[in-house]
């Protein structure tokens, strides 16, 4: 039986209810971090194929790494959580994360890919756990009725991040001059990074955030349907499973669209240069930020799953008429692509991990290690665009989205799902 709004569970009263708004801002303050590492992560794809001389596949290690880091540390990210608590998981994800972002500074000393590769891994590393921390934290902190559009609100301002990602590099990567001085303007950048995410992390150290489990009565918000198994059985659910599936593909699709971006527009639209595919990209990130604000409101009268499902046959239209490569059309179609993939992830994970119970920690964790699918599709896309012209690599996003659409119309559906 669902809980109603304003009905406390045991352990929590109205007035507790009220006192989560602190430990959500800090939660979702978090999502800015990651939001501003990712935006800065497709501009130094395209900045690497130009100073450091890297292929377009070769460059997509970048963001292997990165992806490939949520995949090998998801899982232990979900045991410390379990173990330690939210709070404890923000803390040491953002230590991590400050560590990987100094490690930009010998890398950019070198003049090295690898070492690059390496940093950012570490670095994602931290994100990694910081993300399976924050958008845990972000699910239960409320009724559980409400997760969507409380998660889809954090996710809003990782766009706002992702925003500023694109026009800080493009500012700084593809400014004029030799290419020592734009490696030196990365350390910079990252060093800046690592100051202000250390400064954040002794903050939340010194801040109170309750922990909401089963041992303080707030599981209940996420309590399973009368008669449903709370253990790990429920993992097994098809709503769920389908869920890390589709969630795989989706980041898969979302990280190949940015890791070729600039790629994309600078080959369809005559005379853009790669700054100015930047500069377009943090359009796009605006268009995502736009996106993820319109569909919170939007999921006020609508479903989860309809919205899922429309935006994700939009999305696979769109990449369709950006495979045909046609000038200037497929860049504006390329942008639109993110406005609708604003909502995705926030939907997926809260359709995936609804009515999981006391399992829902460790669906979480499997959850964010879908991010991990951001492995799949780059060096694929990569390769394509190699071979065939970049627009031609927008067909695996596109077969991506169509998995979305159908995850929204009949994967979700679930039997004790919450009206």
């Amino acid at each position: 039986m669902a809980i109603e709004i304003d009905a406390a569970p045991p352990g929590l009263s109205p007035p507790d209810l009220r006192s989560l708004r602190g430990p959500l801002a800090f939660a979702v303050a978090c999502f800015v971090v990651w939001g501003l590492a990712y935006g800065l992560l497709d501009v130094l794809n395209k900045h690497f194929q130009e100073t450091l001389n890297v292929g377009k596949a070769q460059s997509t290690w970048l963001q292997i790494a990165y992806f490939g880091a949520y995949l090998l540390m998801s899982l232990p990210a979900g045991m410390l959580l379990q173990a330690r608590g939210y709070k404890f998981g923000i803390v040491f994800g953002l230590v991590v994360t400050a560590a990987g972002a100094l490690l930009f500074i010998p890398s950019a000393q070198a003049a090295s890919f690898p070492f690059f590769v390496g940093s950012m891994f570490v670095m994602a590393s931290g994100l990694c756990f910081l993300e399976t921390a924050a958008d845990t934290y972000v699910n239960v902190l409320g009724p559980p009725e409400h997760a969507s559009r409380r998660l889809n609100l954090a996710q809003s301002f990782n766009a706002l991040g992702v925003f500023f990602g694109p026009v800080i590099g493009g500012a700084l990567f593809f400014r004029e001059g030799a290419a020592d001085g734009a490696q030196q303007a990365v350390q910079a950048t990252y060093l800046a990074i690592a100051i202000a995410v250390l400064v954040f992390a002794a903050i939340v150290a010194r801040a109170r955030l309750p922990e909401l489990g089963a041992d303080h009565g707030v599981e209940l918000l996420h309590a399973a349907p009368a008669g449903a198994a709370a253990g790990p059985t429920t993992l097994a659910q098809p709503h769920f499973v389908f869920g890390v599936i589709t969630q795989a593909l989706y980041i898969g699709a979302q990280v190949g669209i940015g890791a070729f971006f600039i790629n994309l527009v600078t080959e369809t639209w005559p005379g853009l240069t790669s700054r100015d595919g930047a500069f377009l990209l943090s359009i796009a990130a605006a268009a995502y930020l736009v996106g993820r604000f319109a569909t919170t409101a939007l999921l006020l009268r609508v479903r989860p799953r309809a919205v899922l499902t429309a935006y994700g046959l939009i999305n696979l239209a769109l990449c369709l008429v950006v495979a045909a490569g046609i000038a200037k059309v497929s860049a504006v179609a390329l942008i639109a692509v993110f406005f609708f993939m604003s909502t995705m992830f926030a939907t997926i994970f809260t359709l995936g991990v609804a009515d999981l119970g006391a399992a829902t920690k460790r669906g979480a964790s499997l959850m964010v290690m879908a991010i991990g699918g951001g492995v799949l599709l780059p060096y694929p896309m990569g390769r394509i665009a190699e071979a065939y012209g970049t627009p031609a690599a927008f067909l695996l996003p596109a077969a991506c989205f169509a998995v979305v659409a159908a995850y929204g119309w009949r994967g979700a559906a679930r039997p004790h799902a919450v009206r």
